[in-house]
């Protein structure tokens, strides 16, 4: 559910651009540091700094006569507390004459697993300047780093006169219905689905929404990269 609007659904995560909340109760999620601390940590660079001093028997006193660092901080980075800084990293990478890839040229070795919260979710309209947005999404795993599909919660208001703005974007897309009725649009035809049914299509062909239900129809809307 995607096009190159950042109104529409997306392959791949969404950041807010809008000047203020587009639905009540909007949760901020995580800011642009913790997404840094969360990525970086992803190459154990503490566990990789620990490896090479226990290698070189120095304890962590003498390495910080050498690098100009503190034991305190040198320990904190060691064991995931700190995250370095580049220069902080090359002091480090100097007194043991290896080159920077060595701490981020392999990433840690672990299955994803990420839990999003209800309450950390943020909801965005279809498109942003509209006055009737045909449908509202939630990101359901923005937290997760190379993900192999994404998942939104939609809702879809009611629109006698007008369906959401036709877009396409590559790979599939499926749809559940949890409650009401919607109209989907492909292929100059439209199909009508109502609680409990779904539907799976190449989402490369252009496609709209429309709700009929008094109160929002919901959704749960899973979209995948382009099979190779």
């Amino acid at each position: 559910m995607v096009d190159s609007d950042k109104s529409s659904f997306s392959s791949t995560e969404m950041a807010p651009e809008n000047d203020g909340p587009t639905k009540a109760n909007l949760r901020a999620g995580e800011n642009a540091e913790e997404t840094i601390k969360r990525l970086l940590s992803t190459y154990d660079i503490g566990s990789k700094l620990r490896q090479l001093r226990l290698r070189k028997k120095i304890a962590l006193i003498d390495l910080g006569r050498h690098t100009g660092l503190s034991a305190s901080m040198l320990s904190q980075l060691e064991n995931g507390k700190l995250i370095p800084t580049l220069p902080t990293l090359t002091r480090i990478a100097m007194v043991f004459d290896v080159g920077l890839e060595f701490f981020f040229g392999e990433k840690r070795q672990k299955r994803v697993f990420s839990i999003v919260r209800a309450q950390e979710r943020m909801v965005f309209p279809e498109q942003p300047e509209s006055a009737f947005p045909g449908y509202y999404f939630e990101v359901l795993n923005y937290g997760a780093v190379d993900k192999g599909l994404n998942a939104y919660l939609a809702d879809f208001p009611k629109h006698e006169n007008h369906h959401s703005k036709e877009h396409s974007h590559e790979g599939s897309e499926f749809i559940h219905i949890l409650s009401g009725d919607l109209s989907i649009f492909y292929q100059n035809e439209e199909h009508v689905l109502h609680a409990g049914d779904s539907v799976y299509f190449e989402a490369s062909e252009p496609h709209a929404y429309q709700g009929h239900s008094e109160t929002p129809t919901k959704a749960i809307v899973i979209t995948t990269p382009p099979r190779l």
